[in-house]
């Protein structure tokens, strides 16, 4: 089992930037494929970004290439996302993933999910 826990959501306004970050605590972390997703109210949860277990392989969504960065710190068991550029399309509920695939998280998928973490841009 892999207990992730998200932080780092809040309001901002648009054009600025958060980091949320994702700890995370049970299983070998870097056995793992770490990914961010996220669902807006209204909508399906969407693939954001992934990193691969050791951080030399990342794929992101279109609609955040170039804005957002997805790092991971392995000897801290936590994955980061780095969000610049915000738009008030980007206002989701972000959530933190764990695969032991990287495609599963690719394909939209995750065999660990946290709890979310609430963003929020004002216009």
């Amino acid at each position: 089992q892999v207990h992730l826990v998200e932080s780092g959501g809040g309001l901002v306004q648009a054009g600025g930037s958060l980091r949320l970050s994702c700890a995370a605590s049970g299983r070998t972390f870097s056995n793992y494929a770490m990914g961010w997703f996220r669902q807006a109210p209204g909508k399906e949860r969407e693939f954001v970004a992934v990193i691969s277990r050791r951080g030399g392989s990342t794929d992101y969504a279109d609609s955040v290439k170039g804005r957002f960065t997805i790092s991971r710190d392995n000897a801290k068991n936590t994955v980061y996302l780095q969000m610049n550029s915000l738009k008030p399309e980007d206002m989701a509920v972000y959530y933190c993933a764990a695969a032991l695939n990287y495609n599963t998280i690719v394909e939209h998928g995750a065999d660990y999910w946290g709890q979310g973490t609430q963003v929020t841009v004002s216009s």
